[in-house]
């Protein structure tokens, strides 16, 4: 499907939100670095390119909340069903975390081209959880890896081994790209080459591979490995060992030229490997957690389109800063201008994706939507004749809505007014506080 949004965008504003407006099958490579349930408050030093972005990673469980986890539900039964696990095995903030997680993978799924693949940051403290959030949603089959970045870091442990790694949940459709990437070559690579061939047999045959045809030693004998009747390969030169999921990636240090001040960046290197495993020239990657856009430089560097958002619109600043520093090769303090135009927005798109649709107040509508509602009110589910209901947004269009019949409901007179411009979720809430909905 034909993306509604323009290449090297950055949204200000709430990712479910702009998620939920974005068409879909839209995106070849979804990666997010999402809040961990670490418990903690985050901030960025003062005097830092990233000053003044700051984030509370907390979580506890609200009337809201379990609206939201009804919906959830209703979409998939087997992410409701791990939330309430969540709930009842590990507390409140863990069922609250994975109720905002939740409801947005459901929106990331959506967007997710059939050839896609989805990689999501984590550390132990949700990782168990979340992947079994991510089987509910992506499915069991889909899951690749479970990647581990481990990297040195002194953390003052005194019961348990260091917790020096992250965890990297990736999960990808049957058909989707996947680049298989290699380490460095090992000493014995490097003779071979130098050498030119290597000489070997296989089921009784001799082979020689060929790794440098001009190679005078290979010059030499070519004629007389014909003679002899051997099969001759003419091979690429040896390739390093094949990357294994467990990641050795050093941490930013302080005087990297990289750093930003972001309180959880992450290394380029990571986020280099990612693209260029999970995706080809020219498709698109999003980062609905793009902080200091570390994925979206990444894409841009390997010749990928791509796509952000975030609360801040310091991250808007933080990607253009970075482009002309570290694709443009400029330095922090003459950084060269990209001559690129990234786009800020902090609308939410509208989908172009679904067809022909009826007018909002059509008598269509009304009349499908009286019948699946049984002539009841949606929101304080009272019984009333057609002409009490009002045609209402479910998700309002602030917030990412269409007019698709899915997104409409029939509402009574104070209940439209009750949710005003707000979600429907708030509205249950507060009918659920005022004992007008038990």
């Amino acid at each position: 499907m034909t993306p509604n949004f323009a290449n090297r965008t950055i949204w200000t504003g709430d990712n479910l939100d702009v998620m939920r407006g974005m068409n879909s099958d839209s995106v070849d490579l979804i990666y997010l670095d999402p809040p961990f349930n670490s418990g903690k408050q985050w901030s960025a030093p003062i005097g830092s390119e990233a000053a003044g972005a700051a984030f509370k990673d907390t979580w506890s469980l609200s009337d809201v909340n379990l609206v939201e986890h009804g919906a959830i539900k209703e979409k998939n039964a087997a992410l409701g069903s791990v939330i309430d696990a969540a709930g009842l095995a590990h507390g409140k903030p863990m069922q609250s975390y994975l109720i905002y997680m939740g409801i947005r993978m459901l929106e990331m799924q959506r967007l997710l081209k059939p050839t896609a693949s989805i990689y999501l940051h984590c550390d132990p403290t949700a990782s168990a959880w979340l992947r079994t959030a991510m089987d509910a949603v992506f499915g069991k089959d889909c899951f690749r890896n479970e990647i581990v970045w481990s990297y040195e870091k002194w953390t003052n442990s005194t019961r348990a081994f260091q917790k020096n790694h992250d965890v990297i949940l990736f999960y990808a459709h049957k058909d989707s790209t996947f680049n298989k990437l290699y380490g460095p070559l090992t000493d014995r690579q490097r003779q071979l080459i130098q050498r030119g061939y290597n000489d070997g047999s296989r089921a009784g045959k001799q082979i020689v591979r060929i790794y440098n045809r001009d190679a005078d030693a290979v010059k030499a004998r070519l004629a007389q490995w014909e003679r002899e009747g051997r099969a001759i390969y003419d091979v690429q030169p040896p390739q390093g060992k094949a990357i294994s999921a467990v990641w050795p990636l050093s941490l930013l240090n302080g005087a990297s030229k990289e750093r930003t001040g972001y309180p959880t960046q992450k290394p380029l290197t990571l986020l280099e490997r990612i693209v260029a495993a999970s995706s080809t020239p020219g498709d698109m990657v999003l980062d609905p957690f793009c902080g200091c856009a570390t994925a979206c430089v990444a894409a841009e560097k390997l010749d990928r389109q791509w796509v952000g958002i975030d609360v801040s619109a310091l991250a808007y600043n933080l990607v253009q800063q970075r482009l002309a520093r570290e694709v443009n090769v400029g330095s922090r303090e003459t950084p060269r201008l990209t001559g690129w135009d990234v786009t800020h927005r902090d609308d939410v798109p509208q989908r172009t994706d679904l067809g022909d649709i009826p007018p909002y107040n059509s008598q269509e509508n009304r009349e499908r939507l009286y019948g699946r509602q049984g002539g009841y009110c949606n929101g304080c589910e009272h019984h009333f004749p057609p002409r009490n209901l009002t045609i209402d947004h479910i998700v309002p269009r602030s917030r990412g809505g269409s007019h698709h019949v899915d997104n409409l409901q029939l509402l009574c007179g104070a209940c439209n007014s009750a949710k005003g411009a707000g979600t429907q979720e708030a509205l249950i809430a507060k009918l659920v506080e005022t004992g007008v909905r038990g």
